[in-house]
């Protein structure tokens, strides 16, 4: 009885394991865009926000991005970087989806998902009347 109690023990904690959720760390960071934050400012009544979520397990961002009073269609998204703020930098990686709310994902890499956690991205939101940008905002840790 007792060998019979062992292996039942033994078998459901091996069955634990294999069925227990594995608890990847998630990361949220937040940007608040706005034409006063692109470099140089842009006069604008456009204004959006982005909700980023970061996890580090599968090593992918993934965010939704509200935007509009912009003075067009979206024609061009991006997450730019590293820059800190008052600085500009090329795109990382580029948003497709160019409808508000825009939502997306990707795989990062090491050195991407420390620029990300250092606050050295931006969302920017570009337009044919401002093709540089018409609203950005610097993704820093935290959530709305």
């Amino acid at each position: 009885m007792r060998k019979f109690g062992l292996a039942a023990a033994s078998l459901l904690a091996a069955v634990t394991l294999v069925t227990a959720p594995a608890f990847a760390e998630e990361t949220k960071f937040m940007a608040m865009l706005s034409g006063a934050e692109e470099v140089p400012p842009v006069e604008t009544g456009g204004t959006g926000s982005a909700n980023v979520t970061w996890n580090s397990e599968t090593k992918e961002i993934s965010w939704s991005i509200d935007f509009a009073g912009l003075s067009g269609p979206a024609a061009a998204a991006h997450f730019h970087g590293p820059a800190d703020p008052g600085a500009n930098a090329g795109p990382v990686i580029t948003i497709d989806d160019l409808e508000s709310p825009s939502e997306g994902k990707a795989t990062l890499t090491d050195e991407q998902a420390a620029d990300l956690a250092a606050g050295k991205w931006y969302v920017n939101v570009h337009t044919e009347a401002n093709p540089n940008g018409e609203i950005r905002g610097q993704v820093m840790e935290g959530s709305m």
